[in-house]
């Protein structure tokens, strides 16, 4: 009977193989999904920096165009200072070349702040480009990986599944029954290890007298509490 459980708890793990691999095929492409869209939004965050900087370059010299033509608005007005026979004229001459000056000085005060924004702009797109560049590499090595392990799960789980196949027809038919149903009704946990009178499955102590048969292996014993097929487990020597 002893190896008819080993067989037994062989079976188990390689059935708790099994669902993991499944699992594993479902996990895959919903992480690679999220893969892709952690990528497509780096490569979003860097384009929107680029075109944030661009606009700045734009914006600066849109105002270094309209501060030249301030500063030609300003010369002609200067010069019809010469040219004006009334006071009048001279008064609105001197007011325009005010207004001019005061428009001119808040162009470049703006000129001078948007300097200062289109060299910190261009200072994070490069360190954010370095930044991007480790990212980039580190995600596009886990989508390689990631892709080479659901490649081989195929091929994994059709091994495991012959080897599954060939520990089954180790195992006698009415023990392999009572295994199959007493897996479906215990998700999968069918077989459980008992030390010092206690069940692995529910962590319940058996009487005394199973677990000294359960320690002579001559039958298959399932824990009354929890209904499970039980072993013993010498800690000194593991079945």
């Amino acid at each position: 009977m002893k190896e008819q459980i080993l067989f037994l708890v062989e079976l188990q793990n390689i059935n708790f193989e099994i669902d993991e691999r499944m699992l594993r095929n479902v996990d895959l492409p919903k992480e690679i999904a999220r893969l892709d869209e952690e990528s497509e939004a780096i490569e979003r965050e860097m384009e929107e920096s680029g075109q944030r900087l661009d606009k700045l370059k734009t914006d600066y010299k849109t105002k270094e165009t309209a501060l030249k033509n301030g500063v030609e608005n300003l010369k002609k007005a200067k010069s019809r200072l010469l040219e004006v026979k009334t006071n009048k004229e001279y008064e609105a001459t001197l007011k325009e070349i005010d207004t001019i000056n005061e428009k001119n000085s808040g162009i470049e005060d703006e000129i001078i702040h948007m300097l200062e924004e289109v060299d910190k702009a261009g200072e994070d797109l490069k360190t954010k480009e370095s930044e991007t560049a480790g990212r980039r590499t580190k995600r596009e090595d886990e989508m390689k990986k990631m892709k080479k392990e659901q490649e081989s799960i195929g091929s994994t789980l059709e091994n495991i599944l012959k080897k599954r196949d060939s520990v089954r027809s180790g195992i006698k038919a009415n023990l392999l029954k009572r295994f199959d149903v007493i897996k479906d009704r215990k998700n999968g946990r069918t077989v459980v290890s008992v030390w010092k009178e206690v069940c692995s499955g529910c962590y319940m102590n058996i009487p005394p007298q199973m677990y000294n048969e359960l320690q002579r292996n001559e039958r298959l014993m399932l824990c009354p509490h929890c209904g499970r097929i039980m072993y013993w487990e010498d800690r000194d020597d593991n079945v």
